[in-house]
């Protein structure tokens, strides 16, 4: 049994239950309309129609990115009076960078192993000018 540690051993799998929610988060923010929504709320609580008004799209299709974002646990709606406010939510924010920055660390990882095996290539390599007496710029 090998005990050094396998440098190309994939990154360990997401669970099921965070794979699923993964899926909805990831797939929220791939629309533009509703990653700007999501950059307008970073500022702050606001309605929905506020929210809106950047987007040359009619109310019931913000009103459905909102649906989508809101289903996700991206933002929270609520009431007052007949005006909707929406706000931005972090949990989900916060379980997506985790798994990017989780990804990141392994192929930093990888780059840097290959890096390393290059340099070693390089070191024990034959150039083929060398010891011929060339003098080359």
């Amino acid at each position: 049994m090998n005990s050094a540690p396998d440098r190309a051993a994939p990154a360990p799998p997401i669970a099921a239950a965070d794979s699923g929610s993964l899926d909805l988060i990831f797939g929220a923010l791939s629309d533009p309309i509703r990653r700007g929504i999501v950059a307008r709320l970073t500022h702050g609580p606001c309605s929905v129609t506020e929210v809106g008004a950047p987007f040359a799209v009619s109310a019931p299709a913000i009103s459905r990115h909102l649906g989508v974002l809101e289903r996700c646990g991206l933002i929270a709606r609520w009431q007052v009076g007949r005006v909707h406010y929406c706000r931005l939510t972090a949990q989900p924010l916060i379980e997506a960078a985790a798994w990017i920055e989780h990804h990141q660390a392994f192929w930093e990882r990888q780059l840097d192993a290959l890096a390393e095996y290059l340099d070693r290539e390089d070191e024990n390599a034959v150039h083929p000018l060398a010891g011929t007496g060339t003098n080359r710029d």
